[in-house]
């Protein structure tokens, strides 16, 4: 049982039809902040299970879960006297045909026959007519009149259903987030009860029972409760000290979850989060979801525990879907890049046309800062650390002081053959992408091995057209004049560099020898000088997108 897409409409940020498709197994939604990915999986849940922020929906209707352009929208029509329809909120899952064919009709907005899903909707029950009719006479409406709103659900059969007994279940597993009761975790508390079986609760509760009255009848307790009772001349009843034996599950709420005996909401961040995943992916709830939606599952991780917890993932997707919310590169590498879905602007852009020799290395060697890449505006590729502080002091001197990242630009540093990694990447979402790269004396390398590339407008290869040579030595082998400090002593020349670096060299071949041994120390220097320096043409054109 799959979801192969969904149409939001209305729900919080989504105020136009918003449509993602899934595929059957793992799916990894990325973006920057606010750009949906929490609303997605929040949607998918309480369309399957009608349980929002861990409880009913029907129980906490409100208009903030309206998309609040549209209710400002509705608002200033009332206000203008001509009031526009009260907004409706409509969440629509489309299954995997023959996964229930019982679901099949065209009650969708798309109107499409033979489409099986579900149907979502809060929206103005016509059964309070009379009493909105009332309102918008007196003009008094300065709200969206939520009491007038019902939560339902319909197949796209148009027969209305119940979430109980919709056969689809989805479990939301939120390990980053905290609700305490009586120091208790609310979460962890529900996953543990989860695991038992009724017998395992009654004995609980029985055992809750016992310790309470071995309370009371303990001697220091009875000795006590003797002298509160003997001070309090107010009242002829008796007072005592007595533990709170409560409602039929009061062990709930009274009762600790400990981790090696330290209570679990004292235990570390990390610990709480990789415990919770994976009870949560293990008990009764989740055994029966078919649906698995999972929040930033990195939560407090260190790089060790989260390569753990990908493990426990992966082995969770065996006949179920997936679908998670992640701003990892580590967890995006590792559980596929083909499935990952990066949301902008209200729209999405599937990575599934990925070379499968692509996506397998970032897999193999998930170290690689790929969502750097996927989640800025624009960036530029560079060979190495040196290289990186060289181009964003450029930046920073042609953008007033900015730093790059401040205007969305991410200069990463990319070593070998990763470089067409990240280009191909690239090339699937047109990022505006800059590859500053040295010429090393043989341009038409260059040239053939970003070939591919040559007309793709928003893949700029950056290199210095021109060979220099010379008689330097280093070790016996002929110095290569064609790499980035070379090319910033010829555009500055001598003087300059040695008032940056505090070096008195005499000689080009001097400061060469200098620059080469120490390419990170004089890229510091250079990014941290009061002095400006010119910078060789082809860093220029990075900066510009030539």
């Amino acid at each position: 049982m799959a979801i192969e897409k969904v149409i939001i409409q209305n729900f919080k940020k989504f105020k136009n039809p918003f449509e993602i498709k899934f595929n059957e197994n793992i799916n990894l939604l990325v973006g920057d902040n606010e750009s949906g990915k929490s609303t997605i999986l929040e949607a998918i849940h309480v369309a399957l299970t009608g349980i929002y922020a861990g409880r009913s929906i029907r129980n906490q209707l409100s208009a903030y879960l309206f998309n609040r352009e549209v209710v400002e929208e509705y608002l200033a029509s009332v206000e203008a006297g001509h009031p526009t329809a009260p907004p409706e909120i409509m969440i629509e899952l489309y299954f995997k045909s023959g996964t229930l064919p019982e679901y099949e009709g065209n009650g969708n907005s798309e109107k499409n026959d033979g489409t099986e899903g579900i149907r979502f909707s809060i929206s103005f029950s016509d059964k309070f007519n009379a009493e909105y009719e009332s309102l918008i006479k007196a003009q008094k409406l300065i709200s969206l009149p939520i009491e007038f709103y019902e939560a339902k659900w319909f197949s796209f059969s148009r027969d209305e259903k119940m979430p109980r007994f919709i056969p689809i279940k989805s479990v939301m597993i939120d390990s980053s987030n905290y609700r305490y009761q009586n120091g208790s975790d609310v979460y962890i508390s529900r996953v543990v009860k989860d695991f038992l079986e009724p017998e395992d609760i009654t004995a609980i509760t029985q055992a809750h029972r016992n310790m309470i009255d071995e309370f009371a009848q303990n001697e220091a307790i009875q000795l006590i409760n003797e002298k509160i009772s003997a001070a309090s001349t107010v009242m002829n009843g008796k007072l005592s000290l007595s533990a709170d034996q409560g409602v039929q599950n009061s062990w709930e709420s009274s009762l600790v979850t400990q981790v090696d005996g330290i209570p679990f909401t004292n235990a570390g961040k990390g610990t709480q989060c990789i415990i919770k995943t994976q009870l949560a992916l293990s008990h009764k709830q989740a055994e029966k979801a078919s649906i698995i939606l999972i929040e930033e599952p990195e939560s407090h991780l260190s790089f060790s525990r989260l390569s753990e917890l990908m493990g426990v993932i992966e082995k969770a997707t065996s006949g179920r879907q997936i679908i998670a919310s992640t701003h990892s590169s580590f967890v995006a590498n590792k559980l596929g890049l083909e499935n990952l879905i990066l949301l902008s602007n209200n729209n999405c852009c599937s990575m599934q046309s990925l070379k499968k020799e692509t996506f397998e290395f970032f897999k193999k060697v998930a170290g690689y800062d790929t969502l750097r890449l996927i989640l800025c505006k624009k960036s530029i590729l560079v060979e190495g650390d040196s290289d990186e502080l060289v181009v964003q002091r450029a930046y920073m001197d042609t953008h007033e002081g900015r730093l790059p990242i401040q205007d969305g630009i991410d200069v990463m540093t990319v070593r070998g053959v990763t470089f067409k990694r990240y280009l191909e990447i690239a090339r699937i979402l047109n990022k505006e992408t800059a590859v500053v790269t040295d010429n090393d004396g043989n341009i038409e390398a260059v040239k053939k091995k970003y070939k591919e590339y040559e007309e793709i407008p928003f893949i700029h290869i950056c290199v210095d057209e021109v060979v220099d040579t010379g008689d330097l030595k280093l070790s016996g082998k002929d110095f290569n004049y064609n790499t980035l400090e070379p090319k910033i002593l010829k555009e500055n020349g001598l003087d300059v560099m040695n008032n940056i670096f505090g070096t008195e060299y005499g000689t080009d071949d001097e400061m060469h020898k200098y620059m080469h041994a120490h390419k990170t120390d004089c890229a510091i220097a250079i990014f941290e000088s009061a002095t400006k320096i010119k910078y060789p043409e082809y860093i220029m054109r990075a900066l510009k997108n030539e």
